[in-house]
Order: C-alpha cells, then sequence, then structure tokens
C-alpha cells in the first residue's frame, strides 16, 4: 500500500474517531440535560383548598400516666372533639388528586418521628418498647393532612420500665414532626404527593424560622406552615429530607429537626 492510501486512512480514521467523540459527547450532553429538565419539573406547591376545622380537638384520656411500668401493649384512649373520625373529608381543588384512605378522618400516631400508624377509633392498643419515648398524635384529614391548630394534637415524654437514654428533644421547644409523604405510591396517586409535617412551639415566616425541604436533591424553603403538593417526581424511590432552621438558616437543635425518609413511585 503506497503513502498517498496510508495517508488517506489515516485521514478517514480520524474523522471517524472525531465524530464518534463528538457524538458521545453529544449524547452526555443530551442525558445531562434530560436530567437537569427532569429536576427542574419537580415543584411544590402550597395546598389551600382544605376545610379548617379550627375548633376540632384532641385529647389523650389512656394511659393516664406518662410513666408506663413495662414494655408491652399500652392501652391507649383520645377524646375527639368537633371532629368524626372515619369520615371522608371533603375534597375542593387538589385534594381530589391526593392519595386518599377509604377508612376517613383518623388520627397520626407517632412515636420518635417514626412512620405513623393511622387509628380511625378512638381507642386502640400499641406496643410500647421499654425506654423514655416521645409521642405526637394529631388529627387528620382522610387524605392525610395534619389539622392544625393548638387543640389539635397531643405531645408527651412517657418513660415505659426503666427509662433508657434520652434523645435531644424538648417538646416545650421548636420542634417539627415528620408526616407525609409515606410510603408506596402507584397509578395517579404518584402525580401529586401531600409534604405535610407538624409543628411545635413555632411558627414559620420569611423572617424567621423555616423548613428547607430538598426532595432528590432539589431545595425548597418553606415560610410558612401549611400542607404543600410535590409534583413531576419521576418513578421510584424518592429521598424527602426536611430541616427546621431558624433565622439564620441554622439547625435548630433537636433530634427530631432533621429527619430524611424514602418512599416509593410506581406505575
Amino acid at each position: 500500500m503506497n503513502a498517498k492510501i496510508l495517508g488517506t486512512a489515516a485521514v478517514a480514521l480520524l474523522i471517524t474517531v472525531s465524530c464518534q467523540s463528538k457524538k458521545a459527547e453529544n449524547e452526555e450532553l443530551v442525558m445531562e440535560e434530560t436530567e437537569m429538565t427532569a429536576a427542574a419539573e419537580i415543584s411544590i406547591e402550597k395546598f389551600t383548598d382544605s376545610p379548617d376545622y379550627l375548633t376540632s380537638s384532641l385529647t389523650l384520656k389512656k394511659p393516664t400516666s406518662t410513666t408506663i411500668a413495662k414494655a408491652g401493649e399500652v392501652e391507649f384512649a383520645f377524646e375527639v372533639g368537633n371532629y368524626e373520625l372515619g369520615a371522608q373529608t371533603e375534597k375542593n381543588g387538589m385534594a381530589g388528586n391526593l392519595a386518599n384512605s377509604g377508612d376517613g378522618q383518623h388520627i397520626h400516631f407517632i412515636l420518635d418521628n417514626m412512620p405513623y400508624s393511622a387509628h380511625y377509633e378512638p381507642e386502640f392498643k400499641r406496643e410500647l418498647p421499654e425506654g423514655t419515648h416521645y409521642l405526637v398524635a394529631f388529627l387528620s384529614r382522610s387524605y392525610h393532612e395534619s389539622v392544625k391548630n393548638d387543640k389539635s394534637f397531643i405531645a408527651k415524654k412517657m418513660v415505659v420500665g426503666e427509662a433508657g437514654d434520652e434523645m435531644n428533644v424538648d417538646l416545650d421547644q421548636p420542634t417539627m414532626i415528620y408526616s407525609r409523604p409515606k410510603g408506596e405510591y402507584s397509578g395517579a396517586d404518584t402525580e401529586n404527593l401531600l409534604l405535610d409535617f407538624f409543628l411545635l412551639n413555632t411558627t414559620l415566616s420569611e423572617s424567621g424560622n423555616k423548613v428547607r425541604a430538598t426532595i432528590n436533591g432539589q431545595e425548597f424553603m418553606i415560610t410558612e406552615w401549611a400542607p404543600y403538593v410535590i409534583k413531576g417526581l419521576p418513578k421510584g424511590e424518592v429521598t424527602i429530607k426536611l430541616e427546621l432552621l431558624d433565622a439564620n438558616g441554622n439547625l435548630i437543635p433537636g433530634d427530631f429537626n432533621e429527619v430524611t425518609r424514602t418512599v416509593t413511585l410506581k406505575d
């Protein structure tokens, strides 16, 4: 093969390699742009369509003491005022697009800021392990939005058996309790996820305390205590991190004031 042919072949090879390299770069750029677009599609929107239930109340009647002799099954009894457990909440506006419990309105029972259990009757039993625990319970609409007023919840420190190592929690100080999203979502329920939390001893504002929500790495600063709807989430595992911050953007002390949960979205 003469030099001219070899030179032509070398040029052709260089052109081919260059084209392949540019193609790979373009494909990578398209993938990056697609990922950025997907991330940008995630949004949160304040939800204002719920009935207020401003006079609804929740009171703990049993146990009568916050000290329980031993670990095991404990009977809980609540008194519910101006609120009907088991009823379907009126669904206005965006409420009709949220995951809804067919069993109706209920109580969110949260021990140590772990995922809640839902209770549709005012009396039930729960297993409590030995140690020091923090109980928060509040009224919930059928689509799992908490009722937010100064009588709609209870918050108590409980000691079961011998007191264990206490967490850095003071229920008399600004405290955030995670509620929703929770668990698995499928079908149409994946399109609108309720973002909801409960606050103790604080409000939120532009110039005061805030909640930072980080959803699949995208940050949202929340300056009003209200329910929100998350839209544009991809299918699969979704990570939600909530942080209660002070006016300077610092995390407010308390083991419950930073929490990360994962939920799963399916077709």
